[in-house]
């Protein structure tokens, strides 16, 4: 254990705290979403604007798709630094995200796709598999991460090949989705 400048005491953290603070991400996220869904008028505050939160979740899902690629581009060539590094940036970007989606679907009113025919088949089908996938994401990124913290790197590879791809969809039909349903937002 050392002491820190402030002369607390900081221990470095074990895997089985890490394994708690995953599993617990790993639920409050999937309950927080639902709660939102089932209970849409909870947590509003009469007057808030969060008009402009999906072009910025847009942009933070485009953002994090880069990240992605570019940390499996480095990863590819072996430059660890550089995979860490973007992987984080990735992590953080999704966490931020996860905050921000909260924070709108918490205060705005649903919105609902107004296209017909095919194009509304589309729609749909792209919204089911991202949201799916988006809450065994949450699950996948959290553990993936967990191996990678802990040292365990034959177990990080063998989940960051699932992860990789499922987050990257998420990632991108996040933003198509988005793209998709603008038209239709109440201004």
């Amino acid at each position: 254990m050392t002491t820190n400048n402030a002369g607390l005491s900081s221990a470095p953290a074990t895997p089985r705290a890490y394994k708690i603070g995953m599993l617990a991400l790993g639920l409050i996220i999937p309950v927080a979403v639902a709660v939102l869904y089932y209970f849409p008028n909870v947590f509003r505050i009469e007057g808030a604007d969060v008009s402009f939160l999906p072009a910025v979740n847009a942009g933070l899902n485009s953002l994090t798709a880069l990240m992605l690629l570019l940390g499996y581009y480095f990863i590819r060539r072996k430059d660890v630094v550089k995979h860490r590094a973007a992987m984080g940036t990735a992590f953080v970007l999704g966490a931020v995200f996860l905050v921000s989606y909260v924070v709108y679907h918490s205060q705005a009113e649903t919105t609902r796709f107004g296209g017909e025919g095919l194009i509304r088949g589309i729609y749909y089908f792209l919204l089911l598999t991202h949201i799916v996938l988006a809450a065994v994401t949450v699950g996948l990124v959290l553990f993936t991460l967990y191996f990678a913290l802990t040292n365990q790197f034959a177990r990080h590879r063998r989940l960051a090949r699932w992860t990789f791809p499922i987050w990257l969809y998420v990632s991108v039909t996040g933003v198509i989705v988005y793209f998709m349903i603008a038209p239709y937002y109440a201004h």
